[in-house]
C-alpha cells in the first residue's frame, strides 16, 4: 500500500492511501463524511476488496486528520470536490467506483459529472432534500461543535443515526464529560462544518446516468427521510437501492462486512 501525501501547495495536502488493484480491476475511491477519516475504509473493507482484486483509495479532506490547510480559506464543498480531483488525477485512476458516505456521496455524486474515468456511483445515507429541517439540523451541529466539539456532536446524535449493536460498541469511549472542548475558530473540523452549510442538497440527481447503489440504513432517524429517497431515487436513471433494516447511518462502520458483500456485488454486477 502507498500512504502519502498529495502537497497542493505549501499550506495545503491530502493524506491517503492507495492500494493498487489488478489490472483491468475497478478502483473503489472512498470518500469520508465530515467527521470521518481513512480509518473508515481501510481495515475489514480494505481488506475484501484487496481480496477481490480490486483497487482502493482512501483519503482525507483538508481539515481532516493528516491533511494540512491554509486557515484563510473556506473548506467549502468547491474546495472538497476539486481536492477529490486532483487526487484522482494525480494517481491516474481508471475504472473508480465512487463510494461517499452521507454528505462524502454528494461530493462524489458531483465529481462524478467531472471528466474522470467513474464506471459506478455508491450513495451511503446521501440522499435528502433541502428544506427547513435539514437547515436547522446541519446548523445546530455547527453550533454544538463550538461549545463541545466533535465529541459532543457524536454523543448527541449517535442515538438517533447508529444501531443499539453500534451502540455498545462505542459506549466505553463516549459520554465522557471533560471530552467536550470547544473546537478553535480555524480547527479543521469547524471549518468542514461550516463549508458544508453552503452544499448543494437541491443537487439534480437526474445528471447522474452511472449505474449508482443507494444504501439506507433503517436506524438512521435524523436525515432519512423515505418518501424524500423515494423521490430521488427515481431521478437516478440507473440506480439500485439496498435498504439495511440493521444499520443507521453509518454502515461502513455499523457493519463492514455486510457493505463489503454489497459493493464486491456491485462491481461484479458492472462487469
Amino acid at each position: 500500500m502507498l500512504v502519502s501525501k498529495l502537497d497542493i501547495d505549501e499550506n495545503n495536502s491530502l493524506y491517503y492511501e492507495y492500494e493498487e488493484g489488478k489490472r483491468n480491476n475497478f478502483t473503489y475511491v472512498f470518500v469520508n463524511a465530515l467527521t470521518g477519516n481513512t480509518s473508515a475504509w481501510n481495515g475489514v473493507i480494505g481488506k475484501r476488496v484487496k481480496d477481490e482484486g480490486h483497487g482502493y483509495l482512501t483519503y482525507n479532506f483538508r481539515g481532516q486528520i493528516n491533511s494540512t490547510f491554509d486557515e484563510s480559506i473556506n473548506l467549502d464543498s468547491e474546495i472538497i470536490i476539486s481536492d477529490l480531483l486532483k487526487l484522482i488525477n494525480h494517481l491516474k485512476l481508471k475504472n473508480i467506483i465512487l463510494c461517499g458516505l452521507s454528505i462524502g456521496g454528494l461530493y462524489a455524486a458531483i465529481a462524478s459529472l467531472k471528466n474522470i474515468d467513474v464506471k459506478g456511483l455508491v450513495l451511503i445515507n446521501t440522499l435528502r432534500k433541502p428544506s427547513v429541517r435539514l437547515d436547522w439540523i446541519n446548523r445546530a451541529m455547527v453550533n454544538a461543535a463550538k461549545i463541545g466539539g466533535s465529541s459532543l456532536i457524536m454523543d448527541m446524535g449517535m442515538p438517533v443515526i447508529a444501531s443499539q449493536k453500534f451502540l455498545n460498541k462505542v459506549k466505553s469511549n463516549a459520554l465522557v464529560f471533560e471530552n467536550y472542548k470547544p473546537l478553535e475558530k480555524n480547527d479543521g473540523i469547524l471549518k468542514l462544518m461550516e463549508g458544508s452549510l453552503s452544499a448543494n442538497w437541491a443537487f439534480d440527481w437526474s445528471k447522474i446516468n452511472i449505474p449508482t447503489l443507494v444504501m439506507t440504513g433503517h436506524l438512521d432517524k435524523m436525515f432519512r427521510i423515505p418518501e424524500d429517497i423515494e423521490e430521488l431515487v427515481k431521478k437516478i436513471k440507473n440506480s439500485r437501492t439496498i435498504e439495511l433494516p440493521n444499520c443507521g447511518h453509518l454502515i461502513p462502520l455499523e457493519e463492514p462486512e455486510e457493505f463489503s458483500d454489497h459493493i464486491i456485488n456491485f462491481a461484479n454486477n458492472l462487469n
